[in-house]
């Protein structure tokens, strides 16, 4: 099993959705890092949700990847703001998987307190300038903000 985080402007999609939903497809990432890693997702692997753009910013709870990768339909949507015109049908360019709900914590977990916990060391999400919105998780990490800061 793997460990990920993805983010999310709560304005455009929040853990309350994802609840709401139940699962949802993770469309609309167009950076090539973040598409290969989730190209790399496993059904079952483990995510942490991340609100990102709010006060406080941080780890808004937990939601498991759902399904292997496969293309992102709103690259084919003209009307979508994520279409690419150089995608088709038959050679995409996008990927995305599907992601399902878990558990929401009580209270977000703010980035500055994951930054300044000696215990997350290390971590991608607290490092200047990691911006993906898909990013790997060391597994100690990811327990650890579960079990113990939540």
């Amino acid at each position: 099993m793997n460990y990920w985080v993805l983010k999310s402007e709560p304005t455009a999609y929040s853990i309350d959705d994802l609840k709401r939903d139940k699962r949802t497809a993770w469309e609309g990432v167009r950076n090539y890092q973040a598409r290969n890693f989730m190209k790399d997702m496993a059904v079952g692997d483990l995510v942490l949700f991340y609100h990102s753009s709010t006060e406080p910013v941080g780890v808004a709870g937990v939601a498991k990847v759902a399904s292997l990768a496969h293309p992102d339909e709103s690259q084919f949507n003209k009307r979508d703001h994520h279409f690419d015109p150089k995608a088709t049908a038959e050679k995409p360019i996008w990927h995305c998987v599907d992601v399902s709900f878990v558990h929401k914590f009580k209270e977000p977990i703010p980035l500055g307190a994951i930054k300044a916990d000696p215990n997350l060391r290390g971590i991608l999400l607290a490092a200047q300038g990691s911006r993906l919105s898909v990013q790997p998780l060391a597994e100690k990490h990811f327990k650890y903000i579960v079990d113990e800061l939540a």
